[in-house]
């Protein structure tokens, strides 16, 4: 299983979520943490990758050990302005 991190701005982000919204997040990021189960595509232009939850988008970079998580938010927003 991979390591989680999460920078500054993504821990800001996950606290303001909705508690029912945090919990769905929070499993989809272990179910890829631990098997590589999740929508993922990488981002164009960018080093990034997105894990789609719902209405949600998380974005993060990865390495072979560790994931770390740099933005969650709603697609309806500036998701991808942010990163």
């Amino acid at each position: 299983m991979k390591t989680l991190i999460f920078t500054v701005g993504a821990a800001r982000d996950h606290d303001r979520l909705p508690t029912d919204v945090r919990q769905v997040i929070d499993n989809a990021l272990s179910d890829y943490a631990a098997a590589g189960r999740g929508d993922v595509k990488r981002l164009q232009g960018r080093p990034y990758y997105r894990l789609r939850v719902g209405r949600y988008r998380v974005v993060f970079a990865e390495d072979q050990v560790t994931i770390l998580l740099i933005y969650i938010g709603k697609r309806e927003t500036t998701t991808y302005n942010r990163t």
